[in-house]
Parts: C-alpha cells; sequence; structure tokens
C-alpha cells in the first residue's frame, strides 16, 4: 500500500493554497508544449467519478476564429449583467476572463451515460459533479506545472456547444483558458478586492 509522508501533504497543500483563477491580463505570450497539455488532460483522468463512470470529454481550442466567437457570447453576457450587479460599481472595473489571451481554451463536457450508472439513480446531477472534479484535477496538476487556468462561466452553454460544433448529446460543464501567466497572486484577487470576505472551517460546519 503506499503511504504518503508529511512533506508530500505540505506540498499537495502549497498547491492547493496557490491555485488562482488566471485572467486575460496575466496570460503572457508563451507556448504551452504538447507534453504539458497531456499531463493536465491525463489528471483529469484520473478524478473520482459515479459508478466509474467517467463522464468527461475535452474540446481544445486554439483557432482565433472560434475564441472570437465565444469571446462574443461572454462580451454579450457580461454587459446585460452589469445590472445584476448595480450596486457594486467594482464589477464592472474587473476582468474576469482571458478567452483571447490565453493560447489555449478548452470546453469541458459532460456525456450521459444511455445505460443505467451506479450512484447516479437519485442524484441524477452526480455525473456532473464528476467532471468538476476532473476539472479540479487540472487546474491543481496545471498550477504544478506552473500554468495558469482560469474558469469562464459568464456564457451560455448551448452557444458555445454550438459555436463548437458539438452534438447536444454534450452538456457544457465548464470553458477553461489556459496559459502561462505573469503572476500567481499571493491572495484569490476578489479576496484582495474585498470583493467577499473568507470564510473560516467554523462558518461551514452545520450543527
Amino acid at each position: 500500500m503506499l503511504k504518503f509522508k508529511k512533506k508530500e501533504l505540505k506540498t499537495l497543500n502549497k498547491i492547493i493554497t496557490s491555485r488562482r483563477d488566471i485572467r486575460g491580463n496575466n496570460f503572457i505570450d508563451k507556448k504551452v508544449s504538447k507534453k504539458k497539455l497531456k499531463i493536465i488532460l491525463k489528471a483529469a483522468l484520473k478524478a473520482p467519478s459515479v459508478g466509474y463512470s467517467q463522464p468527461w470529454h475535452f474540446k481544445i481550442v486554439k483557432k482565433n476564429k472560434q475564441k472570437n466567437e465565444i469571446y462574443k457570447n461572454f462580451k454579450k453576457n457580461y454587459l446585460k449583467s452589469f445590472k445584476k450587479f448595480k450596486d457594486r460599481p467594482l464589477y464592472k472595473k474587473l476582468k474576469l476572463e482571458g478567452i483571447k489571451e490565453s493560447p489555449i481554451n478548452i470546453a469541458v463536457f459532460y456525456k450521459k451515460n444511455n445505460k443505467e450508472v451506479l450512484g447516479q439513480t437519485y442524484m441524477k446531477r452526480s455525473g456532473e459533479y464528476s467532471v468538476v472534479c476532473a476539472i479540479h484535477n487540472m487546474w491543481l496538476t496545471a498550477r504544478a506545472l506552473n500554468i495558469g487556468i482560469g474558469w469562464v462561466s459568464i456564457i451560455k452553454p448551448k452557444k458555445i456547444r454550438k459555436a463548437l460544433k458539438v452534438s447536444k448529446e454534450y452538456k457544457l460543464i465548464g470553458y477553461l483558458c489556459i496559459g502561462y501567466t505573469n503572476n500567481f497572486l499571493d491572495e484569490p484577487e476578489l479576496k484582495k478586492l474585498g470583493w467577499e470576505k473568507e470564510k473560516n472551517l467554523k462558518n461551514c460546519i452545520l450543527k
């Protein structure tokens, strides 16, 4: 049985604590090698999945034409969302994506299994949660490689799927921007800006 030592736990905790959501103003013009991209994607395959269903699928986006189309969808939704945060003027100043600036975008999809999946009978969305676990593996692995990832969520999944010419049996779970960055902040950007306060463990335990 494989056992780990304290130094390995310390390294893991350091990687988890240092993970950041990278925006377009922090990506630099440096190519991510095929080898390192493969390492990141293979880490996703090691994620836990309900019933060992492994329901994740990846669309790698590098062409400017596709990136521009995705960005248009983001920009449209971003401008619409101003009214939702009209009492928080900081929102308009935030850079919330890196679609065009990052060398690689990856759309991560979930595909529903045609047969009954063990453990998914009552929690129908647990397959989608499995894909989120895969994304988290990618994020931590990229950080260990000193490569940044930004998750873009101000987009309409169906529009993105159509823009990438992916059939409707696939559901978009995450759209990621991947590339080297000029800076991994010492703390999450939104925390530094005072957008929200950090919760401690006590705040998260239900009584």
